[in-house]
């Protein structure tokens, strides 16, 4: 989403400080895995397990927020691809009736 004042890495050097400085000690034992979004002007933020649905709620309390947005206690809010399997999961997968080398990710 485009903002008037920010550039993108203004927004995300903005969010990632506040998250560091004010929320992460607090969040990452309780929220780990949901979707945080916060408008860097105000501070408000929302959580979810939907980011969609926290982006949502911040919106309606927060018109014209300025929001930044992540998963709690990951470095990236979403994984794209395959990971390979472990060896417990390889032994698994092989027991079915097809044997992979890797699944793709849930």
């Amino acid at each position: 989403m485009p903002y008037p004042n920010y550039t993108p890495q203004e927004v995300a050097a903005r969010g990632e400080a506040l998250y560091e400085r004010q929320l992460r000690q607090a969040m990452e034992a309780e929220h780990k895995g949901k979707f945080l979004v916060l408008d860097i002007e105000t501070g408000t933020y929302e959580i979810d397990t939907d980011d969609l649905i926290a982006t949502k709620r911040l919106l309606a309390r927060q018109p014209q927020a300025v929001i930044y947005g992540l998963r709690i206690g990951y470095p990236t809010a979403y994984r794209l691809g395959a990971h390979f399997a472990s060896s417990a999961e390889r032994r698994e997968l092989s027991t079915g009736s097809h044997s992979h080398e890797y699944q793709l990710s849930k």
